[in-house]
């Protein structure tokens, strides 16, 4: 049986004031068209559909198209919340879509029913565990020790009554230690949010959302699919893909990804104003791309962003990168500030700030400038 493993939609996120949907209208439409070259069975979508727990109305009629699109192409389809979803919400009509073949985890429950697949090996039990945080599991289980996430989502799976002897497969959406995070997601203090893989030792694959970066925990059937589109600028460097599961026999599981191309990619340039706007270095970009760009030039350069606009007219983000911005330096009182004249004042002041001396061009502007504020005084 073959499997498509998504999550981390988080339809209707915005990245830096910019709305993604066109972009996720576009991605999806391009899961669509794996879909159709790979034939799956099944599709596994981990959590984090929308990016808010109300998300508008435009996510909303967008994810709803892209579960009819799944549909009409006869596959069994499993969807669970994470923690930027309304459990609620998610879990609506999931007993009206189940006939369609829609399944959509319900708010947390002690009572978790598998939905049981069937291929020529024999029964799939496909567990849906949506995002759980340790009260959830109290309520549930008021005379259980639950200390950690790690207690939470043990004391949950053993109450699953796990048949070890079948094919087992868990959606879940939690942050399992060991995985490597990207700045776009949520991150508890401490780390307190971490759950140890050996809680999913009865699984044979375990579909994991939440963390944005493709990559698999302790054994490769542990696994993070990762988000279809890059969220944040500590994501540029990370490939986006959709990861197929082949379910043998018991114990025969085989993974691979097929690639994600988006839109418009999340890219970072660095250098010059000159270098970055001459001809010859971005003809050789994609400028329709979202842009960091960090400028090196050691003196500001006047309204850079709306500038650099021009031929970058999806930059994000811009820093600086010089003398000033790498010093250290801490600007204190000094004792004998009433011994200094003004424009030795004013020289230090901006070595200090920008770790490295006045120019004699800018030290006769600020002469010219105290002289004319002195004259004005007179």
């Amino acid at each position: 049986m073959k499997l498509l493993h998504l999550s981390d939609l988080h339809i209707g996120k915005r990245v830096n004031e910019f709305s993604m949907l066109e972009d996720q209208e576009y991605i999806l439409t391009k899961i669509i068209n794996i879909i159709d070259e790979e034939l799956p069975q099944g599709v596994l979508i981990c959590g984090d559909v929308y990016d808010k727990s109300v998300p508008s109305a435009e996510a909303i009629a967008l994810f709803d198209d892209f579960l009819v699109r799944l549909a009409n192409r006869d596959l069994k389809i499993f969807v669970i919340s994470g923690n930027h979803d309304s459990p609620e919400r998610i879990a609506f009509g999931a007993r009206l879509m189940s006939a369609s073949g829609v399944y959509m985890s319900p708010v947390y429950s002690k009572d978790i029913t598998p939905v049981t697949l069937m291929d020529k090996h024999g029964d799939i039990n496909v567990y849906m565990l949506p995002f759980i945080k340790p009260a959830h599991v109290r309520a549930s289980f008021p005379d259980e020790e639950i200390l950690s996430y790690t207690d939470a989502v043990q004391i949950a799976i053993d109450h699953l009554n796990v048949d070890k002897d079948k094919r087992n497969i868990l959606l879940a959406h939690q942050f399992v230690a060991g995985s490597e995070r990207s700045d776009s997601e949520d991150i508890s203090v401490g780390g307190s949010d971490n759950v140890t893989p050996s809680v999913f030792d009865d699984f044979d694959y375990v579909a994991l959302g939440h963390i944005h970066k493709p990559q698999s925990i302790t054994r490769e059937t542990i696994r993070y699919c990762g988000t279809p589109l890059k969220y944040s600028f500590s994501e540029s460097g990370h490939k986006k893909s959709v990861t197929v599961v082949d379910i043998g026999e018991k114990g025969n599981i085989g993974i691979r990804t097929v690639p994600l191309i988006p839109k418009r990619d999340m890219v970072e340039i660095k250098g010059t104003y000159m270098e970055l706007t001459s001809k010859s270095y971005y003809d050789n970009l994609n400028i329709e791309d979202y842009y960091h760009v960090t400028l090196t030039d050691e003196e500001g350069v006047p309204d850079a962003m709306n500038k650099l606009r021009v031929i970058y007219k999806n930059i994000m983000k811009l820093d600086y990168d010089n003398k000033r911005t790498r010093s250290g330096a801490i600007i204190n009182s000094t004792s004998d500030v009433e011994t200094k004249s003004p424009l030795m004042l004013v020289s230090e002041f901006y070595e200090l700030q920008n770790n490295q001396p006045i120019s004699d061009d800018q030290k006769n502007f600020v002469y010219t400038l105290i002289e004319k504020i002195w004259e004005g005084e007179k």
